[in-house]
């Protein structure tokens, strides 16, 4: 019955084609995912080694990753027992952040070997891990027919809720990939908050954070990278800073 249901179901067109990423771009991902977890661990630890020593009252502050470990060793100097337990989560750290480092290594070569990938890094706020991500993601960007399809498909859209005479937008979909999604907001946060230098995008994404708050700008300002990032990957043009010239600005 089921077998005959989805014959049906076939006939009648009520599938659409789910496209399969080629054997490339799943290993990027998975390079990604793997770099992403052992970030994620890492900073657990740290974080759990912080709460444990404020239990005795000692407070390891604002440090950088690779002075960590040093200010940990300063804490505990006076107390053996302490960092005699304190030493199993440091070397479990080390080895997550030296495995981290092996893995982010490779994610800035294959992206300084990627001709779209340096293009879409003259972007402000996008660096190698979004462009990686990014064309990992898209895979075969002649797939999307239009490259304002591309937010739709990342979940950056606001969805339209009708009923009757009420006709209310809400919060974006939060469809489709969820790491590549953060990435984008990440990178359009970059743009509007850390990047000093202005560009029409800039100024775009800044009317929208006066007129409806920095949160709902940045939004649209990741929805608009990726219709930019796919626009350039299609037409192999760089990021124009000034909006005349510019192919992605339409």
């Amino acid at each position: 019955n089921d077998a005959r249901g989805i014959a049906q179901m076939m006939r009648v067109g009520l599938f659409r084609p789910v496209h399969v990423k080629t054997l490339i771009s799943q290993k990027r991902r998975v390079l990604l995912a793997g770099r992403k977890l052992l970030q994620e661990k890492a900073i657990a630890i740290e974080n759990d080694i912080c709460g444990l020593l404020r239990n005795f009252g000692l407070k390891v502050g604002i440090v950088g990753v690779i002075g960590f470990e040093q200010r940990i060793h300063e804490l505990v100097g006076g107390q053996p027992e302490l960092a005699e337990l304190m030493e199993p989560l440091l070397v479990a750290r080390r080895v997550l952040r030296e495995q981290f480092t092996q893995l982010h290594r490779k994610v800035l070569l294959l992206a300084r070997e990627s001709e779209v990938c340096r293009r879409l890094m003259t972007i402000p706020g996008v660096g190698p891990v979004t462009s990686l991500a990014f064309i990992s993601t898209i895979d075969v960007p002649a797939r999307f027919k239009s490259s304002k399809a591309v937010g739709p498909s990342l979940g950056l859209t606001p969805v339209l809720n009708q009923s009757g005479e009420s006709h209310r937008i809400g919060r974006i979909s939060l469809c489709g990939d969820e790491a590549m999604r953060a990435l984008l907001y990440e990178a359009a946060q970059v743009m509007l908050t850390r990047v000093q230098k202005w560009s029409w995008l800039k100024a775009w994404a800044m009317q929208i954070a006066k007129r409806r708050g920095q949160q709902k700008a940045i939004v649209a300002l990741a929805r608009r990278l990726a219709v930019i990032m796919h626009r350039m990957w299609s037409d192999g043009t760089e990021f124009r800073w000034t909006r005349e010239a510019t192919p992605a600005a339409q």
